[in-house]
């Protein structure tokens, strides 16, 4: 579980909904998030998890009610969503990192780009962020020469390069073998552990039963059951989390 929690609430759904055409994905979805909390959100294929995260940062539109990130409306037609996806990093399944660059020149383009940093500043974040996630002698390496697992890592040194308060991890180990998994969620595991907020769409059970301070379980739009770690998972009442649980535990 994460360490630095305080009570400052940084992450505000009220009432979220979300339709694609006559679809509606996200039927009236509430939650808070604190400062330092690392959230998992679970759920079978379809149940509106990923949509969800992607409402937090502005990549999806809501159709109904409020996301707040520390104090600012996301829905706000004049809300600066560049400033927004500043503070709010996003981890994808896909790890789109540009495929003729180098990890250490992928790390390095947003900063120069989008923060301004002088080159020798972010070259000097991206050195340091790349070793962060345990990648040190890859920084010359093309995403065709690592494995998947590095190329993820790669993906969060980048997100983590933008000084976000919040991070978002989208399934962000469901491409991977077992193996670069294991490196993947240890990445995570140390954010974590360093007080980073987090909230994370995942299908690892044990890892979120360590790491998390809260679960969220999602189902047809809505959160059915949700409770700390130990009660989650000894005490779920409801037939579908049971279930759910029954066929992945």
């Amino acid at each position: 579980m994460s360490a630095g929690r305080t009570g400052e609430v940084v992450v505000s759904l009220r009432d979220v909904r979300k339709s694609f055409g006559d679809v509606e994905v996200l039927r009236g979805v509430s939650f808070d998030v604190r400062r330092g909390e690392v959230v998992c959100v679970i759920g079978p294929s379809g149940s509106g998890k990923s949509t969800l995260i992607r409402c937090v940062n502005g990549l999806a539109k809501v159709n109904g009610g409020s996301i707040t990130v520390m104090g600012r409306e996301v829905n706000d037609p004049r809300l600066d969503v560049l400033a927004l996806r500043r503070s709010v990093g996003m981890v994808f399944q896909q790890y789109n990192l540009f495929p003729h660059r180098t990890a250490l020149q992928n790390v390095m383009m947003a900063q120069v780009t989008v923060l301004k940093r002088p080159k020798a500043e972010a070259e000097r974040v991206a050195r340091a962020l790349i070793a962060k996630v345990k990648l040190e002698g890859k920084e010359d390496a093309y995403p065709g020469e690592l494995s998947g697992g590095q190329q993820q890592r790669v993906a969060i040194a980048r997100s983590l390069a933008m000084n976000p308060e919040v991070m978002l991890f989208d399934e962000v180990t469901a491409a991977l073998d077992p193996e670069t998994v294991k490196e993947v969620l240890n990445t995570i595991r140390q954010l974590a552990a360093d007080g980073m907020t987090c909230i994370l769409v995942t299908h690892e059970m044990g890892f979120a039963r360590e790491v998390a301070d809260h679960i969220y379980f999602t189902d047809r739009g809505v959160i059915v059951e949700h409770g700390p770690p130990a009660s989650f998972f000894a005490e779920a009442s409801d037939p579908r989390t049971r279930e759910f649980l029954g066929q992945i535990l």
